[in-house]
Parts: structure tokens; C-alpha cells; sequence
């Protein structure tokens, strides 16, 4: 534990810590000079402690993920602002040891020992470490925040007047920055530059710097005015062949921006009833190349499907049994939301029908059902449902020839949504029509279907 020792120091006691437990005498100076306690350099101590910076404050802001430790106290865990010392020679924060002698206990928390004076006497040394020590650390991140709200400030002046490469380069670096540091975002708000950067997209806008506009936009809080504004079809037209076109970053950043824009309610459904937003956005998912694209483009499609006028135009491009043979392939959250997405395109009659031409829709429904969450068994089951009930006798025999019989019998007996159960009961009646009892009953009992 660190060791507590008395000190003369120009006339004044002072306290003396390290954390290494064998009693060295340190004082403000050479704790922070010498790097004991982690200090970044004594240049900065008087100016930090002549601001009178509130400390509670520091430490709140600051919120950093290593404090040296004897700045922490050792009842609640936490950075002291008003360390006082017991006789022990152990330091508390005030109001945690206070309320420590007021549950009745006379003893010191971390050595156990009895106390022979239950006074407590404030700890100003060590209070001063760690002012001067969050003061440091507190104005250097002022520093280098004021120093990127400046930057900012800049490279926006410099998007007013640049053009060609000298705008792209700008772009680029206020991309970097704003990717860095939250207070970057703030600032290109606060000073216009959503608008200024959106009306750098257009119809003759190259993809150089549409890319770079539109990965600076897609991290920034967009309120309804820019949304509106960005929702413009020229724009929209820019961001769809950048989809088709782009690296595999643009097109994630194109999706991105693109869902985040049909959060305004003033959306309409028109702005993505297009043939080549669905065909770009069907290639990003089905690239096997660049698998970061998958999750960003079936979200964006999810929020697509949630279209009613453009659910028709989504099955006509094929995307039902594409959709279908990627199952396998996909990690869970990316599963959830195909089978989302095929189960709202089920609803359509063009939606089933595409489902019971697709011959890996029965297998690989049936093979997910209790594999990955109650979700998933949910979709797979509704769209089950929805083939078996267009076409009964075809594909209720490939389901059960599948093994659906003995997944639904797992559904029914576990401890899922009794809707879910329901829907077993009912599709496994309808799966038993063109059986006899004695051989379905055999088709219940496969095993090899629920490994």
C-alpha cells in the first residue's frame, strides 16, 4: 500500500507517496518531474493550479482508463478530491471514511487495525498531486481540442475557394479529423459545414470527391433541414452510382447515408425506387471479397423492405433467391436480418412464389430453425409457413423429407413464444396430410435433422 510520511517543506508539513510501499519522501515537484505519478511534464503545474479549475469537474470530462493508484480511494474505488489521512498513516477520501466511522466501525478499512484517534487531517500535498495531475492532463485535452476546432475552421474556409485536387485533399483531412474526435463533428456543424459540404454533391460532381464528401457526412449528426437537403435527386442519383461504382468503402458509406436519410419523415418512398440502388446494394451484399459490405447492406435493405412500393421491385430483381443461397454463409446478426427481409417479401404473392422456386429454401429454413435464436426460428418458421400453405403437397413433402417434422416437435416442446408453438402445431397438421400416421410418426423420430 502506498506509505504515508511526515515532511518538512519550507516551514509546512507536507504528505509523501509512492506507490511502491517503501516509504520514499516525495513532494509536489519531483512527483510530477520525474514522472512518479505519471505527470506529463512540470512546465504546465502553476498554470493548471493559478486557473482554479474545478476538480470534480476534471475528473468527470476527463474520464480517463488509468489513474495512478494512489490517487484512488480505497473504499470506493474512485479519484479522491478531498484525501484526508488517518493516524494509520492510510488516506481516504473524506466523505467515504466519514461514512465509515458512521456505521459504527473504529477501524482503519484497509489495514484492519483499531484506531487509537479517530481524527481525520486533510492530505494537502496529495490533493495537490492530483489537481496538478488532472489540471495537466484537463488542459492539454482543452489544447488539442481548440487546436482541432481550429483545423476545422480552416479546411472549411479552404472547401469555400479550393477546387480539384486541392479540394479533395481538404476533404480528406477533415474525413480524418471528424473519424478522430467528437469535437471535430461539433464544430463542422456549428460553423455550417453540412451544408457547405452537401452542396458539393451534384450532377457533375466526380466520384473523388462525392467519396470524400460523403464519408466526412455520414459521421456527423444530421439534423432535418440537411437530411432534406441531401434527399434531393441529383444527389441521391450521385450516391446510388457511387454504390455501383465505388471502392468498398464509398459504397459502405453511400448505404450508410442513404439509411440514415430514410429516418426523416419527410422520406419518400420514391427516392429508392430504383432498379439500380437494389442491384448495387444486392452486389455489396453478395461480395465475397469484401465482407465488411454484408451487415451495412442488408440493413439498409431491411429498411427498404419496410416500403411497400418497394417490395415489388425487390423481388423482381432476384433478390429472394439470392437472399436464399447467402443463409449458410452469414454470421448470426447478418442471418436475422435476411431472414427479415424474406420473410416481409413473403407477404407478397411474387414473394412466395419466388421462395418455393428457390430449391434451397425448404433445407435451409428447416436447418435453422432452433440453431441460432428464438428470431431467427421465427422468420424460418413464418416462411415455412408461407411456401407449405402456397403449394401443400409439393412442399410439405420436401420439408418433411428435410426434417421439419422432428424441428417441429423441438419447437413445440421447448420453452419458446407460444406463438412459435402454435404455428409448429399448426404446420406440423399440415405437413401430416399426405402421410399416414404410422409413417409420419417414423419422420418425427429422425435425428440426423436436429444436430
Amino acid at each position: 500500500m502506498p506509505m504515508f510520511q511526515p515532511s518538512k517543506r519550507d516551514g509546512v508539513v507536507v504528505a509523501a507517496f509512492d506507490g511502491s510501499g517503501d516509504g520514499q519522501v516525495l513532494d509536489l515537484d519531483t512527483a510530477v518531474k520525474d514522472g512518479v505519478l505519471g505527470g506529463v511534464g512540470g512546465g504546465v503545474i502553476g498554470a493548471a493550479v493559478g486557473e482554479k479549475l474545478d476538480l470534480k469537474k476534471m475528473i468527470e470530462e476527463l474520464d480517463l482508463p488509468e489513474i495512478p493508484s494512489v490517487f484512488i480511494c480505497p473504499i470506493s474505488l474512485e479519484p479522491m478530491q478531498d484525501p484526508v489521512t488517518l493516524c494509520t498513516g492510510q488516506t481516504y477520501e473524506r466523505s467515504n471514511i466519514l461514512k465509515w466511522f458512521n456505521l459504527g466501525h473504529y477501524t482503519c478499512p484497509t489495514t484492519m487495525q483499531e484506531l487509537w484517534d479517530d481524527s481525520v487531517t486533510p492530505n494537502r500535498t496529495l490533493y495537490h498531486l492530483i489537481y496538478t495531475w488532472f489540471s495537466q492532463k484537463y488542459l492539454l485535452m482543452k489544447k488539442r481540442s481548440e487546436d482541432v476546432q481550429g483545423r476545422v475552421s480552416e479546411l472549411l474556409q479552404t472547401l469555400k475557394k479550393a477546387k480539384g485536387q486541392a479540394r479533395i485533399q481538404a476533404l480528406k483531412e477533415l474525413k480524418q479529423v471528424v473519424a478522430a474526435r467528437a469535437t471535430a463533428m461539433k464544430t463542422v456543424v456549428d460553423e455550417g459545414g453540412v451544408y457547405l459540404i452537401s452542396s458539393l454533391l451534384g450532377p457533375f460532381t466526380s466520384h473523388a470527391v462525392g467519396s470524400e464528401a460523403i464519408a466526412v457526412l455520414v459521421n456527423l449528426e444530421l439534423d432535418s433541414e440537411s437530411k432534406t437537403n441531401l434527399m434531393q435527386p441529383t444527389k441521391i442519383s450521385l450516391m446510388v452510382d457511387m454504390l455501383n461504382e465505388g471502392s468498398v468503402e464509398t459504397k459502405i458509406n453511400c448505404t450508410r447515408l442513404i439509411e440514415k436519410l430514410m429516418e426523416e419523415k419527410e422520406f419518400r418512398a420514391e427516392s429508392i425506387s430504383s432498379h439500380r440502388l437494389l442491384v448495387g446494394l444486392m452486389r455489396l451484399v453478395k461480395d465475397k471479397r469484401h465482407t465488411n459490405g454484408i451487415l451495412p447492406g442488408l440493413s439498409l435493405l431491411r429498411s427498404i423492405c419496410l416500403h411497400k412500393q418497394v417490395m415489388g421491385l425487390i423481388v423482381s430483381i432476384g433478390a429472394v433467391s439470392q437472399l436464399v443461397e447467402l443463409l449458410p454463409a452469414l454470421e448470426p446478426d447478418c442471418l436475422e436480418l435476411a431472414l427479415f427481409i424474406l420473410d416481409t417479401l413473403s407477404s407478397l404473392p411474387e414473394g412466395k412464389a419466388a421462395l418455393k422456386d428457390c430449391g434451397n429454401t425448404i433445407p435451409n429454413m428447416v436447418r435453422l430453425l432452433m440453431r441460432i435464436s428464438e428470431s431467427c426460428t421465427q422468420y424460418a418458421l413464418s416462411i415455412l409457413w408461407s411456401v407449405c400453405k402456397l403449394a401443400p403437397e409439393e412442399c410439405s413433402s420436401v420439408a418433411v423429407e428435410a426434417g421439419l417434422a422432428a424441428k417441429l416437435l423441438l419447437v413445440i416442446q421447448s420453452g419458446c413464444n407460444p406463438v412459435l408453438k402454435q404455428k409448429s402445431s399448426e404446420l406440423l397438421k399440415l405437413c401430416s396430410l399426405n402421410y399416414t400416421d404410422t409413417i409420419f410418426i417414423s419422420k418425427c423420430k429422425l435425428t440426423r435433422t436436429i444436430l
